[in-house]
């Protein structure tokens, strides 16, 4: 049973560089240091730290007895997942739509421009000195699959639009249909991944996606698709994933790796016709901003009594 008189609230940011924050509840600074702000049995709701990691996420979650409501600032919620089972019945868990569309979006789109055009290559022969000319893939006239057609897939479709691509097909968990067009039911991969010249992963993590993309699902790719992956690195098998691109057959471009950091020494790191960025889909001007549009909106609406938005689940 969740505390009435619980009123603190956990930032990862000082409250006094969030506009519109409502009055009449307890801020308190913490961003996943060793040291409590305060008592976690006084906090209501609970904002947790921003790319601090799991253990970081759920480590203050079991003395939360009178925590109502708890904020991720990213769009999956793997990472708190594993400490849910402490908190009280009646706990609403609430991600992050709206916040990173953009900036996901956006590196989604120079992955697969920088892969498809070598840019990875240039960088080098620029290291060289060498001048690298000639014939590259253009992203005018290719498929395109985008398999999770979320709030971040349908803003990857958005950036995709002024591109000339020959169509972009939609995946989510179930088919439904949309003002742009059909979105098919992910059982039916089988059937869309051979046509597909470029894969974008963009499907929260869960027990039906992790490793969705393994060797049948590579397999099925066509030679030489480019798969680019912005969801989460336990979505891919990378042992199959391996296999492909040092048999030279896939090329690959991931912000998200399994495993992650991907340590010194991977064979990924040297894979051949693969781009690797550090995780840093969310991590861009763009966040902070949105950031706290959202916790000032959330917390007005707690405030007052209000539903939430965002809510993905309610502890039992």
């Amino acid at each position: 049973m969740t505390s009435p008189t619980a009123t603190d609230v956990w930032l990862p940011f000082p409250a006094d560089e969030i506009d519109g924050l409502p009055e009449g509840l307890d801020y308190r600074f913490w961003d996943g240091g060793p040291e409590y702000p305060a008592d976690p049995a006084d906090c209501a709701f609970y904002v947790v730290p921003y790319m601090k990691g799991s253990e970081v996420a759920v480590r203050p979650l079991d003395a939360m007895s009178g925590v109502q409501v708890v904020q991720t600032l990213s769009a999956g919620i793997d990472h708190v997942e594993p400490g849910l089972g402490l908190l009280p019945a009646g706990v609403r868990l609430c991600n992050a739509k709206g916040v990173h569309e953009a900036s996901t979006a956006e590196l989604a789109l120079a992955l697969v421009l920088a892969s498809l055009r070598g840019f990875p290559g240039f960088a080098e022969g620029q290291e060289k000195e060498e001048w690298r000319s000639g014939f590259y893939p253009a992203l005018a006239d290719k498929s395109v699959l985008v398999v999770g057609y979320g709030s971040i897939g349908a803003a990857i479709e958005d950036r995709l639009e002024p591109f000339e691509c020959a169509r972009v097909v939609r995946v989510a968990r179930s088919a439904r249909t949309t003002a742009r067009g059909p979105v098919h039911a992910i059982d039916e991969l089988p059937g869309l991944l051979p046509e597909a010249d470029v894969v974008i992963l963009s499907t929260p993590l869960n027990p039906s996606t992790q490793g969705l993309v393994g060797p049948r699902f590579l397999a099925a790719m066509k030679d030489g698709a480019l798969l680019v992956n912005v969801a989460r690195g336990g979505v891919v098998d990378t042992s199959a994933l391996l296999a492909e691109l040092e048999s030279g057959r896939l090329r690959a471009a991931l912000d998200v790796t399994d495993p992650e950091p991907l340590p010194a020494g991977h064979p990924l790191w040297h894979a051949p016709h693969t781009l690797i960025t550090p995780h840093v889909g969310g991590s861009t001007s763009a966040f902070l901003p949105r950031a706290k549009r959202l916790l000032a909106g959330q917390l007005t609406r707690f405030a007052a009594g209000d539903e939430v938005a965002n809510l993905v689940l309610t502890t039992g």
